[in-house]
């Protein structure tokens, strides 16, 4: 077989690639090394910011095989007709290490789905844990910051982090899922995923429906226990995700959802947009939708999985937002974090890319490209503004409409404090129907932080925990004592 020769990035043969020009065997380099130049000026540039959360990641591309049609409620094109499959992509990843973190530390895990339709990309970004810490977006970056290393030592500091959760006792649900067994997945196909935000469909009588993704593993849930994460493997997650599929061990989920109409949320005692709560399964159960399945991996990582932007704004027609909060301010910031990391047409990469013809009036920036043959991403000579008299610009479509989003009546903009609302009873529901042995690990789980606290700290999480369950900060503080 023929060797490929050796080019420039833009396509000039090599002619060798060991020796820079200089003047003479042991002398300088000269200022006509140009090929050398280039090779360290990419070299530089290899590696693009990293995420601030969920930096380290693992995926893989799959399908999505629907086994239940949802056209009642929604006319997205992928989930009308029993059988249909969609191409996805999928990334797992840590939340609050950076890419130097472990793949079994104690930390939520993303579950971010990319789903490849013929209306456009749709994007369900979301985490192992059907609740989160917070429920209004302007205390993430604060939450964040807690999580993160020491901004003095640079080192983990688990103070930080039950500092900041003693003063925000909306936190607690999450705080004891986090801290429970299901704290730290024994890998990723061991896990469950979930919107954990509420979204909305919308069906072609106009009528909205609210709803919830969940994702259950069919591999079973397992768990590590402290003492097991701490010898284990950092790269053990990322490494049995690639060696299962490899071989051809395609882990699947089983999709289901909770749906709610509007008047039902009108008369929820629970607020149905509250990041921090569930719905309750015995009032809107799961309805099983489909089959998820993970069978390809990527053949470069940077360039698909480093590279792979999701947010939680790529709605398609039939799906949209809802008054939850917390998504509200991510269908903002998700975008804008890509355009930073990754650059302005960041869609246009392949990883990223529609599977469907894209048509805009978007121009110019980093990484700009025109259409390719059997591409979809256009920057032509074309009309870069609308409206025009083009024949074939492209024009919004009347049908694709989304109904008015509903709002209370009678509504003030104001900012709304939510410190007296009920943060404790399902952190309590939670605990109480966790077993011994998970109500001991979650107690020798927290005091292992919270140990490290002042006594200030303690005594306001041991008020929390008592509020949830009187059990629950009991065993919390005899964890403290021993």
């Amino acid at each position: 077989m023929t060797k490929k020769v050796l080019t420039t990035s833009a396509g000039a043969p090599v002619s060798d690639d060991n020796n820079s020009i200089s003047v003479g065997p042991r002398g300088p380099l000269t200022y006509d090394n140009h090929y050398t130049f280039e090779k360290l000026a990419h070299f530089n540039r290899e590696r693009i910011p990293e995420r601030v959360v969920h930096a380290r990641g693992t995926g893989a591309y799959g399908t999505f095989t629907l086994t239940k049609s949802l056209k009642e409620f929604t006319i997205a094109d992928f989930l009308q007709n029993e059988g249909k499959r969609t191409d996805v992509f999928i990334r797992f990843s840590t939340v609050g290490g950076g890419q130097d973190s472990h793949d079994f530390a104690r930390d939520p895990r993303g579950f971010a789905i990319k789903f490849y339709t013929k209306q456009g990309n749709y994007d369900m970004v979301g985490n192992n844990t059907p609740v989160f810490f917070l429920r209004d977006p302007s205390k993430f970056p604060d939450f964040i910051h807690s999580q993160k290393k020491n901004p003095r030592t640079n080192l983990p500091d688990p103070r930080m982090a039950y500092e900041f959760w003693a003063n925000y006792p909306q936190a607690l649900h999450q705080v004891t899922i986090l801290m429970s067994d299901r704290g730290i997945p024994a890998s990723y196909r061991n896990m469950n995923g979930y919107s954990s935000h509420t979204y909305s469909f919308w069906n072609e009588k106009g009528e909205r429906f609210w709803f919830k993704w969940h994702f259950k593993t069919n591999q079973g849930i397992k768990t590590l226990r402290a003492e097991e994460a701490a010898v284990a493997d950092p790269h053990g997650a990322q490494q049995d995700l690639v060696e299962a599929i490899d071989r051809g061990d395609f882990p699947s989920w089983t999709a289901k959802v909770q749906i709610m109409t509007e008047q039902k949320a009108r008369d929820a005692e629970v607020n149905p947009f509250d990041l921090t709560k569930v719905w309750p399964h015995d009032e809107f159960p799961l309805i099983e939708v489909g089959q998820l399945e993970l069978n390809r991996n990527v053949d470069n990582y940077f360039a698909e999985t480093e590279q792979a932007a999701f947010a939680p704004s790529n709605f398609v027609p039939g799906i949209s937002s809802s008054p939850d909060k917390m998504l509200q301010g991510r269908l903002l910031a998700y975008q804008d974090a890509h355009r930073y990391r990754v650059g302005v047409n960041y869609n246009q990469l392949p990883v990223n890319a529609a599977k469907c013809p894209v048509n805009h009036y978007q121009r110019d920036g980093a990484m700009a490209g025109l259409c390719p043959a059997g591409g979809h991403h256009h920057q032509t000579s074309g009309a870069n503004f609308y409206p025009n008299d083009r024949d074939d610009g492209p024009a919004p479509d009347q049908a694709v409409a989304e109904p008015p989003m509903p709002v209370e009546a009678g509504a003030w903009l104001d900012r709304f404090d939510t410190d007296e609302e009920d943060h404790y009873t399902q952190a309590g529901n939670l605990f109480r129907i966790m077993s011994d042995d998970q109500k001991q690990q979650l107690a020798n789980n927290i005091a292992g932080g919270l140990g490290q606290c002042d006594a200030s700290v303690q005594q306001r999480m041991l008020a929390q925990f008592e509020k949830a369950d009187p059990d629950y900060a009991a065993r919390v503080a005899a964890a403290l004592q021993a």
